[in-house]
């Protein structure tokens, strides 16, 4: 696809994994979703876009004893994100509890080519010596995904839109098919807790391109749900649904994450209470009130 044609279809898919995944007093609450201008962003290059404000309300999508301990403000991650297409920059935040001891950033630049950009972000030769390149095939079954991941009818290896006719990708697609873009995406992730900062600051970076290949899967799977919509289009379904989504959490019943890129956090806080839960003592659980 193209870089304009992923701007609809990831804004689209974001706001349809939203409206699946809210329901009986948790899930996204949309805060703000607003223009924004003066706000320079990759050194400068980008100024203004659609700026949102969210929070994900996740107490039941943590296991139940972790929900018994987890202190209050806890379990509702922010989400800011500051769309100026093709640079997107989020940033989540638990300023409840964590406050400025936990963050995670994230990125990303989308350019017309097939991966072969050195260093889209611009980083500076400090910076550059810390990062570890990823690449992720989303036609790939196996690479980072569990499989419980792997659905039928998101696997771009046997997808055919019939809108476009694109598809499936298979073979060295990425060298041929057209037309082409990537989305090259730069994580930054702070976590400053003693004893337990260093695995899930490691845990979380070894999670993301799990996620991110199963979100850009269901987005290249959907695209003849979202192919030939505008941005006034996007901006329509977005405000519809703002409002299901407030009635959804208010009044509907609790739902699962899926695992789409909006719901990242509510995949990684299931992992991470788990593996950090398996890291305190029975000492510690002892002097628990439960």
């Amino acid at each position: 696809m193209t870089v304009e044609e992923y701007q609809v279809g990831q804004l689209w898919s974001v706001a349809e994994a939203s409206k699946a995944e809210t329901g009986g007093g948790e899930g996204v609450e949309v805060l703000k979703n607003e223009p924004f201008e003066d706000v320079p962003l990759l050194n400068g290059k980008f100024s203004k876009g659609q700026y949102t404000h969210k929070i994900y309300h996740l107490q039941s999508k943590v296991p139940s004893i972790i929900r018994k301990i987890a202190p209050k403000g806890s379990l509702a991650i922010h989400e800011e994100a500051w769309n100026a297409y093709p640079y997107c920059k989020t940033v989540l935040t638990n300023p409840d509890y964590m406050k400025d001891n936990f963050f995670v950033k994230i990125e990303t630049i989308h350019l017309p080519d097939r991966g072969t950009t050195p260093n889209a972000h611009g980083l500076p030769p400090e910076e550059l010596a810390k990062r570890d390149v990823v690449h992720i095939n989303i036609a790939d079954d196996n690479e980072f995904l569990h499989a419980g991941d792997i659905q039928p009818s998101t696997t771009p290896s046997t997808y055919v839109s019939t809108k476009t006719g694109r598809g499936p990708l298979s073979g060295s697609w990425r060298e041929t098919v057209e037309p082409v873009m990537c989305a090259y995406k730069l994580v930054s992730v702070h976590f400053k807790w003693f004893g337990l900062q260093k695995m899930v600051e490691s845990y979380t970076h070894t999670q993301y391109p799990r996620l991110f290949s199963k979100f850009h899967r269901e987005v290249f799977c959907w695209m003849d749900n979202w192919h030939g919509l505008t941005m006034e289009d996007i901006r329509a379904i977005e405000a519809k649904a703002q409002k299901e989504l407030e009635d959804q959490r208010k009044s509907g019943t609790v739902r699962p994450c899926t695992g789409n890129d909006s719901w990242i956090m509510c995949d990684l806080l299931e992992e991470l209470s788990t593996e950090c839960f398996l890291q305190i003592s029975r000492e510690d659980l002892s002097t628990l009130t439960m």
